[in-house]
């Protein structure tokens, strides 16, 4: 059964800082915060129209840092939320904030009110980078909040960044390996994207900060991407949410509106000339086996993965095969 959020955007307030990547008004669409009343509005009408379906669906506060906001605008928007949680309603309420924003007390409150999931914007466990993009908080603080998160029962989500200020390919990687060892539930990956009137957009237009290659960001998130399910940890999220307000304030960045599937498709691609290096097939016809359901991720957006193997020399058909798994390949020359 499909797992959907109710969320709110609740941009910048809060934030007692202002990172140097960030315009939650662009990336979220939402202009002004939701009250408590619109909170209970549309809680309403999404269960209703969810139904049972609700049950594997959560409420969820997204966008600037929900426990440094108003402490009665936060219990106010609790209190509107509580209601729909448990039994015939939503499965829980998860809410996103700053690593430096959840001491014990904060969390207790969090717990009365039926919150379940809290998720911690890391974006980089190297501190050099933290500052660089101003953000307030060290490495540290994000393992200090992780384990408190842990030890008072919530399930715990970690964000990460890749192409900031100041960062490698090689830092996200290493970032990726020292927030996997504070055991999170989920975790999010957010390439970097230049919003209009950030400080990213200053240093872009100064000559002072460039992004990575596009092609390498992908071929790295793949990597992270199998790096953290093999450990376990779900990757809820590959890339921003898609919406013409963000793209309509972006300068330049790490952006498609497909991200996470050009991800999956440069992992199919990878594992299919592994497959043909070690058997080491001839050009000529090739069949390429999927799980079911796969076939697309094989082929590649618009046909690339096909396209770069007719030009290695293989005439390729991809079929289904009940018994693979997920990112799973197997060749077979003809």
């Amino acid at each position: 059964m499909r797992h959907a959020n109710v969320a709110f955007f609740i941009p910048h307030i809060g934030c007692p800082h202002r990172c140097s990547f960030c315009d939650q008004h662009a990336i979220s669409g939402a202009v002004q915060a939701p009250k408590p009343e619109e909170v209970r509005r549309v809680c309403e009408q999404a269960l209703s129209d969810l139904g049972e379906r609700a049950q594997n669906s959560e409420i969820a506060f997204f966008g600037g840092s929900f426990t440094a906001i108003d402490r009665g605008y936060m219990t106010a928007l609790l209190e509107a939320a509580a209601p729909f949680v448990g039994k015939d309603g939503f499965s829980g309420i998860r809410v996103s904030t700053r690593p430096d924003a959840v001491e014990a007390e904060i969390l207790s409150i969090l717990k009365g009110y039926g919150v379940t999931a809290i998720e911690l914007g890391a974006q980089s466990m190297d501190d050099g980078v933290l500052s660089k993009n101003q953000r307030g908080h060290t490495a540290a603080d994000v393992a200090a909040g992780a384990g408190r998160i842990r030890e008072m029962g919530f399930s715990l989500g970690l964000q990460m960044m890749v192409g900031l200020y100041g960062d490698t390919l090689s830092g996200a990687e290493e970032t990726a390996e020292r927030l996997a060892a504070l055991h999170p539930d989920t975790v999010r990956i957010y390439p970097t994207v230049i919003l209009r009137g950030t400080q990213l957009a200053q240093l872009w237009d100064e000559g002072r900060y460039r992004l990575p290659d596009f092609d390498e960001t992908v071929k790295l998130c793949a990597r992270l991407l199998l790096f953290f399910e093999g450990q376990g940890i779900r990757v809820i999220r590959l890339g921003l949410h898609a919406s013409q307000e963000m793209e309509n304030h972006m300068v330049a960045g790490l952006y498609h509106p497909a991200f996470r599937e050009l991800c999956e498709n440069e992992i199919y691609l990878a594992h299919a000339l592994e497959q043909i290096k070690a058997q080491r097939l001839p050009y000529g016809k090739l069949i390429l086996w999927v799980a079911p359901g796969h076939t697309s991720k094989m082929a590649g957006q618009k046909r690339r993965n096909l396209e770069i193997l007719t030009g290695l020399g293989y005439q390729t058909k991809i079929k289904e095969c009940p018994g693979l798994l997920e990112y799973e390949v197997k060749a077979e020359g003809k």
